[in-house]
């Protein structure tokens, strides 16, 4: 050990300086004393000692309080060739007797000076940098920073990097400044910084050649503005994310403007969905508007897919109150079992078009609309479009053409009848044609309610053609042929005028099967035509309008009939 004084580098020289370690900041000084000179100038010996024992005021205890009898006191006292003192910890004053050392004596806690013995090695085990701390004169204050050999004061982590104390009481006045320069909206002009301080470590420049250090307030406009910017920018999409989450959603007010726009509604789209669609095409101003709106709604969530003729900028509800109204929903809907006759009736009024406009389209131009080979082969046939208008849901549009909604009929027909593998099985069925296996299913849907009805009935209708069947003599006799005639759908009518009736469709009148369909069946009697139930059936007789009754033998049938007659007697009155 050559030399006492702080060393150059950025952490202190001796454990008892404060400054020592990073024992955290916690704004305090640490005190501490210094031992007196005894005897004139001698060699100081200092004792070996573990390090963290003897130091506790490293753990931010001071141990004077605890462990000194008395109050101890520090005292300065000049010695020429070190500049700082050595400092004996009182813990291990007492109970020490063979130290070596030129006359040195020590507090022993009783009032009295005691002679330490000298050893042989002063040095030996010794820690060269521990400070031993002693007591001063009684009634005498310690300063422990006045003086300048005395430790700096101490300070906070992050400038205990700077070197000197000056250069670290210049930080502390820069930062400072800055914050001062901020909150009063200055310029951050010229550090009016005081000169040199002489040897008291006052307040210094810092800079060569004593010049004072100039500050630009464009470091701390730039802060202030990207400060600002985050504020600003925070604050807008924190109002923007509570409107939309809490606010009332931007709604149009009224029934709109004059100006009409088809919105399709896509199969499987939710509320969400429909409202984005909806302020897309101008017809609300948010879709969380439609959202709150249709979910009020009694049939708001019941809004179906398909071409809405809407007007722009309508309020929500308006919106909603159209949707949920079937007659507003620009589609054409054809049930199962529906005639053709009917259809053509429907598309003229969709379209504003004169009555009869579809059906002179269907009859002139039957073989330009898509019919497959097989279908009207029979010149007797009454409507050659007839059973080949699939029975679905159509949407229209501006452009919706009587002729162009002819073909999409015709086409989705062709497609399920080829689906279903419909020319093969004719064969299998004993019919003679695929247009034969469309024609029972007419039958059979004009007939039955329900999917075992449409087996049972396609049973009925098979087991009639056959050539053995001596009760009817290969005649279908379904009220429904006849009515398909007279283009009526009764239940009651005189079967013995019905049978009178001379007409290539009255099955009550000629055998075998109509030269054609008589509606437009649906998938389930497609179904259930191509698989009958093969129960033997003959006859069946609608007991009401929701159930059919079948039987095998013609006594079982006439006995359901009386009873249905006599029902109908009770009904009317009779």
């Amino acid at each position: 050990m050559t030399e006492y004084g702080r060393g150059p580098g950025p952490e202190p020289w001796h454990p008892e300086d404060p400054q020592y370690g990073d024992q955290g900041w916690t704004g305090h000084e640490a005190q501490q004393g210094q031992m007196p000179y005894v005897g004139g100038p001698q060699q100081y010996q200092q004792e070996p000692q573990p390090q963290q024992a003897y130091y506790p005021q490293q753990q931010g205890q001071y141990p004077q309080a605890q462990q000194m009898p008395y109050q101890q006191q520090q005292q300065q006292v000049p010695y020429p060739q070190h500049p700082q003192q050595h400092q004996q910890h009182p813990q291990y004053q007492q109970n020490q007797d063979t130290y070596g050392g030129q006359g040195q004596v020590w507090d022993t806690g009783q009032g009295q000076y005691a002679p330490v013995p000298q050893a042989a090695d002063p040095y030996a085990g010794a820690d060269p940098y521990a400070q031993q701390q002693t007591s001063g004169y009684p009634g005498e204050a310690p300063d422990l920073y006045g003086t300048p050999e005395a430790f700096p004061p101490p300070r906070p982590p992050s400038m205990r990097h700077l070197d000197t104390e000056d250069d670290w009481r210049e930080g502390e006045a820069e930062a400072d400044q800055a914050a001062d320069t901020f909150l009063a909206g200055g310029d951050g002009g010229e550090d009016d910084g005081d000169g040199d301080d002489g040897g008291n470590g006052g307040r210094r420049s810092g800079r060569s050649g004593g010049q004072p250090k100039k500050r630009s307030g464009m470091a701390c406009l730039i802060a202030a503005v990207v400060i600002v910017g985050v504020l600003g920018g925070g604050g807008y999409y924190g109002y923007s994310y509570i409107k939309d989450k809490f606010g009332s959603a931007e709604d149009f007010a009224g029934s709109g403007i004059d100006e009409t726009v088809d919105v399709e509604i896509p199969k499987g789209a939710g509320l969400g969905q429909m409202g984005r669609i909806l302020k897309e095409k101008g017809v609300v101003a948010s879709a969380q508007a439609f959202v709150d709106a249709a979910s009020s709604a009694p049939n708001g969530k019941s809004i179906q897919p398909g071409i809405y003729p809407l007007k722009k900028k309508m309020s929500a509800a308006a919106a909603v109150e159209v949707m949920t109204d079937p007659s507003k929903l620009h589609v054409l809907t054809i049930s199962e079992g529906m005639r053709n006759s009917t259809v053509y009736d429907a598309i003229d009024k969709k379209l504003e078009k004169p009555a009869g406009t579809t059906k002179d389209i269907a009859f002139k131009q039957a073989k330009t609309l898509g019919l497959p080979a097989w279908a009207n082969n029979d010149p007797k046939i009454m409507d050659p479009l007839e059973g080949f208008l699939y029975p679905m849901r159509y949407d229209l549009t501006k452009d919706s053409t009587p002729e162009s909604l002819l073909k999409q009929m015709v086409k989705n027909a062709t497609d399920k009848y080829t689906e279903l593998g419909v020319e093969g099985k004719a064969k299998e069925l004993g019919l003679d044609n695929p247009l034969q296996v469309i024609t029972v299913a007419s039958l059979v849907n004009a007939e039955g309610k329900n999917h075992d009805d449409f087996r049972k009935m396609a049973e009925v209708v098979y087991n009639r053609l056959k050539k053995t069947n001596d009760v009817t003599n290969r005649k279908i006799e379904f009220d429904s042929t006849y009515n398909y005639i007279k283009g009526q759908s009764e239940i009651n009518f005189n079967v013995k005028e019905a049978k009178a009736f001379v007409h290539p469709y009255n099955t009550h009148n000629v055998a075998g099967l109509p030269p054609g369909p008589i509606g437009n069946p649906g998938l389930d009697a497609l179904n259930g035509t191509l698989s009958p139930d093969h129960g033997g059936w003959m006859f069946f007789v609608a007991v009401d309008e929701n159930k059919t009754t079948f039987t095998k033998t013609y006594d079982e049938h006439l006995k359901l009939v009386a009873e249905f007659q006599e029902r109908q007697k009770q009904k009317n009155g009779g």
